[in-house]
């Protein structure tokens, strides 16, 4: 298990954000620890995903369309929306130095939901808020 040197928050990642305390910790407990050094491509955009991130040492660096967009670094995460569906990623994510990731699988997180239905209700809810606020921002461009 995870060495975990900072206080893990997954409740800041909007998908677990509506989870219980007790849901949080069962969440924490099906993340693996993994060690990559520089160099390592962990998403690569176009390419279907199966596995979210959540950085715990290091930095990597995001492309879209081979342009460098963000940099990410501790307590970020990405690739959540591959827990939901086998879609493709919308960015390439390379380590640039050596990382310490959290990292679950697809078949680990639909493994917790069937372990903790209610958390699937409320990992929906989650989701329509997202949807909301993504619907409102095009909304406010279409206005403008």
């Amino acid at each position: 298990m995870a060495r975990r040197s900072q206080k893990l928050d997954l409740s800041s990642i909007w998908l677990f954000s509506t989870a219980t305390p007790r849901e949080l910790r069962l969440v924490e407990k099906s993340l693996d620890e993994v060690t990559v050094p520089a160099g390592t491509v962990l998403t690569e955009e176009d390419t279907a995903g199966r596995e979210f991130f959540f950085i715990v040492e290091g930095h990597a660096a995001v492309r879209r369309n081979g342009r460098k967009v963000a940099l990410l670094g501790p307590g970020d995460y990405f690739g959540e929306l591959a827990l939901l569906d086998r879609g493709p990623r919308s960015a390439t994510v390379v380590a640039d130095t050596d990382m310490v990731l959290l990292n679950m699988s697809q078949r680990e997180f639909y493994g917790l939901l069937e372990e903790v239905p209610p958390l699937a209700r409320k990992l929906l809810t989650a989701m329509a808020g997202r949807l909301r606020e993504a619907d409102s921002k095009v909304s406010a461009l279409i206005s403008h």
